[in-house]
């Protein structure tokens, strides 16, 4: 798989990473199999995905004493990222609450480095940015971390550029996580899709290119649908949030559907599906750019990684670009 680069003289990892959150919750939770997960994680390390994504939050705890089994015997061949900042209220609601005091961060870290049976977290996130504490005590506590030796490297996720840039002054911010897809492009500074309490949508993927920082897309799939999967919200258990996300409701769905035949068009003119078509546009938003699909399933994590190989034409990248705006919020 083609390499890229986390941050500015980071390690080399593969051009599309495996998320691993939907081994634990928020997706079709009735399926959750800790026996397949473990197997499909090992089948990514062989088909070259060196970059593992999870958090504390996934799960209350599960997604990390998850990977923790999963990488025994292999820790050394990943990269792996966690995060912290964010604490379970109720795992049945996935209510939760931001924490940014340092005291928290500190020993968050140390409760994930248990459950992933590991000496040291290669790249640490802080999950939200909590408006009640500075956000230099929060980073400069994690900054401590990496001075200390249990954590290598920090970033961020989904934060505005001006958080962005206040730590990346304090201490080196290594990559920079949000949710980008061709339905979900703010990170771009398309307008439409601001999250609760940032400002309006910004160029963030252009600020990273401009300080070194890998920008990590989740859900570049859309959540799913880019996938031309799902016509119903039906389709989804009752624990899915997807039920009763804006964007899946019957007529959103059905208006949304015209984003999925652009993308069917194009990948019909390389072969390939449309998830694989939707993942290569994300990782053509720049060579900063590392896309982190998840996926539970072996069939779909080759369909996923063989997007590596595709090279949309400027001509793709164009009709792609010009795809309405999804109807519906995000969250």
């Amino acid at each position: 798989m083609e390499q890229r680069k986390l941050g500015s003289g980071g390690p080399s990892i593969g051009a599309i990473g495996l998320g691993c959150m939907g081994m634990s919750w928020g997706y079709a939770e009735g399926q959750r199999n800790d026996d397949t997960s473990v197997r499909v994680i090992a089948e990514a390390l062989d088909l070259g995905v060196t970059f593992l994504d999870t958090s504390d939050v996934y799960g209350d705890g599960h997604n990390e004493r998850l990977l923790g089994r999963a990488l025994a015997g292999r820790r050394d061949e990943v990269v792996l990222a966690t995060k912290c900042g964010l604490v379970v209220d109720d795992l049945a609601t996935r209510a939760m609450h931001r924490d940014g005091r340092p005291e928290h961060v500190r020993a968050a870290v140390e409760a994930s480095l248990g459950r992933l049976d590991t000496d040291v977290i290669d790249l640490l996130y802080l999950h939200r940015v909590d408006p009640e504490v500075p956000l230099a005590d929060t980073w400069g506590a994690m900054a401590d971390l990496v001075a200390a030796g249990t954590v290598r490297r920090l970033g961020l996720s989904e934060v505005s550029i001006a958080q962005a840039a206040e730590a990346h002054r304090q201490h080196p911010v290594a990559a920079i996580q949000s949710e980008l897809s061709l339905w979900t492009r703010g990170p771009l500074g398309r307008p439409g899709d601001e999250l609760e309490g940032l400002p309006g949508a910004e160029n963030l993927v252009g600020w990273c290119a401009e300080n070194d920082v890998t920008f990590v897309p989740f859900s570049p799939l859309g959540r799913g649908f880019l996938s031309g999967a799902y016509v119903s919200p039906d389709q989804f258990e009752e624990s899915d949030f997807r039920r009763t996300n804006a964007r899946f409701q019957d007529e959103a769905l059905a208006a949304n559907a015209r984003i999925v035949d652009v993308v069917r068009t194009v990948a019909t003119r390389h072969g390939a599906t449309p998830a694989q078509v939707a993942i290569a546009w994300t990782l053509a938003q720049g060579e900063h750019v590392v896309p982190i699909p998840g996926t539970k399933n072996s069939r779909y994590l080759k369909e996923n990684t063989d997007a590596a190989a595709i090279r949309l034409s400027e001509a793709d990248l164009a009709e792609l670009d010009a795809v309405p705006d999804p109807v519906g919020s995000r969250y």
